[in-house]
């Protein structure tokens, strides 16, 4: 599973919009993370590091996760 479309399922698994996200983490607008989670868009490490605090998960969880179904 893309890193984006698994920010996408753990933020929308916590009632997370993306404007709410946008609004928590600070350095990035809900256009940015629209397209983060469409994979239109990169992300940098710190982006990845704040997001996975916002949803309170591991980095390694965003990353890896759903991989084993593939």
């Amino acid at each position: 599973m893309e890193v984006g479309l698994r920010i996408k399922e753990i933020r929308e698994s916590n009632n997370i919009s993306q404007s709410k996200l946008a609004k928590k983490i600070k350095i990035l607008n809900q256009s940015q993370i629209c397209k983060i989670e469409n994979g239109q868009r990169a992300l940098k490490a710190n982006e990845l590091a704040k997001i996975a605090d916002i949803l309170n998960v591991s980095i390694t969880e965003i990353m890896s996760k759903g991989e084993e179904n593939e």
